[in-house]
Formats: C-alpha cells, sequence, structure tokens
C-alpha cells in the first residue's frame, strides 16, 4: 500500500484493532499510532513514496534458564511487548539498504554476501550474515529497502539484536517465501549471523524468544530441532506485573565476559568428554568436584554447578505456572536469581569491580520490595537490566523509588506479547 494512504489510515484508526491485537494494552493505542506514523514518514524522508509493507519483531524476557542455552539446556523466555518495526519496500534490484533510526545506515548487495573482517561487531555484518544463511538453506533473497524504529531497550538484555535478526528473517520471509519460513529455523538464521558474521558468541534462546513468540518452554537438547511448548498464563490474574529496569549499564566492553561462560562451562563438559553440559551425567559432576577442580579451575565448576541447579528451575517453573502456583513460581526466581549471583557470577565484570550497577539495582530493589515482588538478574547479565515481579498494587511505589536510582524512565512494566516475528500488514 502506498505511504501516504497508510498514513491516511493510521490517522484514521483503521489499524486500532490491529494495534489492541499486537500489542494488548488499550493505553498505548495513541502511542503506537503515532509511532507507525512517525515511522512511514522516516521512511518517506529517506526514500520517498512507495508501495510498503509493515513488519514487526519483539523483544524478549528471559524468565527461567541464565546461560543454559548454549549449553543445549532449557530455558523458560517470552515475547515482550516492546518491538522494532520496519516500513519495507521490495525492489527489483539486488540492493539492500536498511536505515534504523538512531544507527548507521547498511547498504549492500545480495550478490555480495561473504563475511568482511571490518563489519565485525557492526549491524552490517548482521544482515549479510542472515542474507547469506538463508542463500544457503535455498531460500529466495531480494534486494528491498526499509526504515525501522525500536522501543526494545538496546544493550539491556531484552535482545535488541535478536530483535533485529528476527526482523530482517521475518522481511525476507514475508518478501522473498510467501511467509513459509518456520520462525524456528528464522531464529537459527539469526543466530548464525550473530556467532559467524557478527562474532558474539550467542546461545539460541534470544533468537527463539523473540521469533516464536509468547511464553515458551524451550529444550535445546538438540539445538537443530529444539522442543517448544507454549505455557499459558496470564501474570495478571495473580495481581503481579513484570518489569524491567535498566541500569544504563554498558555492554561495549563485556564481549570476552560473555564468551567466557560458555568457554568455562565446555571446559568441566570435556572434563567428561562431552561437547556441553547437557551431555554430563549430573551425579558423576558432584562426585568428581576435587579432581574437576584441579583440571578447570573453581568457577568453571560454580558455573557448571549453576547449570546443574537452573536446569531443574526451569522445569519446576513450568510445573508451577501449569499447577496455578504463583507463590512456588516467585520463590524459583529468587532462587534462580541466587544461582546467578553465586555461582554463575555475572552480577559485575571482575575487569571493573567499581561499575556494579545491576548489583545496586538489586540491592535497592530488594529494600524497595520487602514483601511485594521478587528480582533476579535479567539476560547475559554484568551490565544492562534487572527483572522483577511486583504487585500490582505497589508498582507505582517501587517504579518512583528505583528511578531515583536510575532515573525517570528507568523501569519499563511489560507485557507478554503473544507473537513474535510479524507481517503487520
Amino acid at each position: 500500500m502506498l505511504t501516504t494512504k497508510l498514513k491516511e489510515q493510521f490517522k484514521n484508526g483503521v489499524y486500532d484493532a490491529r494495534l489492541k491485537d499486537i500489542y494488548l494494552d488499550d493505553k498505548q493505542l495513541e502511542y503506537q499510532q503515532g509511532r507507525y506514523i512517525e515511522a512511514i514518514e522516516g521512511f518517506e524522508k529517506a526514500f520517498g513514496e512507495a508501495e510498503v509493507e509493515i513488519y514487526s519483531a519483539p523483544g524478549r524476557s528471559e524468565i527461567g534458564g541464565n546461560h543454559t542455552d548454549h549449553q543445549h539446556g532449557m530455558v523458560l523466555a517470552t515475547s515482550v511487548n516492546l518491538d522494532t518495526i520496519a516500513i519495507v519496500e521490495k525492489l527489483d534490484s539486488d540492493e539492500v539498504e536498511v536505515i534504523s533510526k538512531g544507527y548507521t545506515p547498511s547498504k549492500l548487495s545480495v550478490a555480495d554476501l561473504d563475511k568482511r573482517a571490518e563489519e565485525s561487531g557492526k549491524s552490517v555484518s548482521l544482515l549479510r550474515g542472515i542474507l547469506k544463511n538463508m542463500q544457503e538453506r535455498g531460500y529466495q533473497i531480494g534486494g528491498f529497502r526499509m526504515f525501522s524504529t525500536s522501543n526494545v531497550i538496546a544493550a539491556a538484555g531484552l535482545s535488541s539484536s535478536a530483535c533485529f535478526e528476527t526482523l530482517i528473517g521475518t522481511i525476507l520471509s514475508g518478501l522473498y517465501n510467501d511467509m513459509k519460513i518456520d520462525m524456528k529455523e528464522i531464529a537459527q538464521i539469526g543466530q548464525y549471523a550473530e556467532t559467524v558474521y557478527f562474532d558474539k558468541p550467542s546461545g539460541l534462546m534470544d533468537q527463539m524468544a523473540c521469533s516464536v513468540g509468547g511464553l515458551i518452554h524451550i529444550d535445546f537438547g538438540d539445538p537443530k530441532v529444539p522442543i517448544i511448548n507454549k505455557v499459558d498464563v496470564d501474570f495478571g490474574k495473580y495481581n503481579y506485573s513484570l518489569c524491567v529496569v535498566d541500569t544504563k549499564g554498558s555492554h561495549a566492553d563485556l564481549t570476552d565476559d560473555y564468551a567466557d561462560i560458555p568457554a568455562e562451562m565446555k571446559t568441566v563438559a570435556q572434563y567428561f568428554g562431552k561437547a556441553y553440559l547437557r551431555e554430563v551425567d549430573e551425579a558423576q559432576f558432584y562426585q568428581n568436584i576435587a579432581d574437576i577442580r584441579k583440571k578447570t579451575g573453581d568457577r568453571a565448576v560454580l558455573r557448571a554447578l549453576h547449570f546443574f541447579e537452573e536446569e531443574k528451575v526451569v522445569t519446576d517453573e513450568v510445573e508451577a505456572l501449569r499447577a496455578d502456583d504463583f507463590e512456588r513460581f516467585l520463590s524459583l526466581i529468587t532462587q534462580s536469581g541466587n544461582s546467578s549471583s553465586k555461582y554463575l557470577q555475572n552480577i559485575y565484570s571482575n575487569h571493573d569491580v567499581n561499575n556494579q550497577a545491576v548489583s545496586i539495582a538489586l540491592g535497592m530493589s530488594e529494600r524497595i520490595l520487602q514483601n511485594n515482588g521478587v528480582c533476579r538478574v535479567h539476560g547475559g547479565g554484568f551490565a544492562g537490566t534487572i527483572q522483577i515481579f511486583v504487585r500490582n498494587d505497589f508498582v507505582k511505589e517501587y517504579k518512583e523509588q528505583i528511578e531515583k536510582v536510575f532515573g525517570e524512565g528507568s523501569c519499563y512494566i511489560l507485557n507478554i506479547r503473544k507473537c513474535g516475528g510479524i507481517k503487520v500488514l
């Protein structure tokens, strides 16, 4: 549809029902209308009036399974109602041009998809890697240009990179493959781009949660064919809200910290002649800890201990939610957070001990919440966000108090989004 007509229809409320279905919050309707109109205007400013389609991909929140996916473990994760939206024009040429508000524009040709060393760590490498892997898997690819805008908090544990990867994969599925590429495969393509082209070690949980959508229990025992089960739950019926607090810590110098976690876990797996901890017998691990310490060092042992305990937490969380035992679920959130702090040790970087924003956020949250909620580290850790489940009647108080520490707008109240990557219109 022409961009001019789309703007008019958004202004006239033609797509209000569609927006309500995606974002699940009537209070956001005016905001989302304005956001989509602004994105269309951004496209027109960059490229002019055109026939376009609109796509969306959400951020994600990890509920359980902190750093277990890269060891073929289990996670409980959900897509959330923060997303990246893109206004997209299909082209007859091989050119791809991506303008994302606030980021350096990317431009490439689908005829040139080889990895480039100078693009490592840049968004253009993700774009090139996704196109390459789609082509390798036998899917159609081609030119397009797009303008995108996002309210997914960058570098804050909501997986803005996986959101972008899901968005590009969904766009290529829509433009060139009749929306027939399975969302699980789009997640795998995104992981390939991030690991091989972007040069950042990545599990598969972030991409899978963004792509598939909803609250999902994922078993990565076979990452090529992960087992995904929806977990139907309405946190609202328990009178609790899901929040995250952005501590404003930078992830810029943390690549080595993230890489050390899977690397150290794998040294323990290798002690038993295995590639991943999921393949290791837990009883054998505990029986051999004294010798493993000598071979791998203590931190690797502690991180392996976290893996085994976190696997149980994920299973128990799913069972608690399905049994309608929310108090048990909340206690497991606390248990997961304690394990991450004590054993996984991803609350702050050992290379920068004077910056411990996540530790401050957890300590202040426990003090503020008392018996009104629970908190834990969220996502990769070391910097970024914490996750909080707060009683609805205490959300306002918690938000006011924690934002005195981290600034106005640092506390986000989230809803579970039922869909992953989608073609909006």
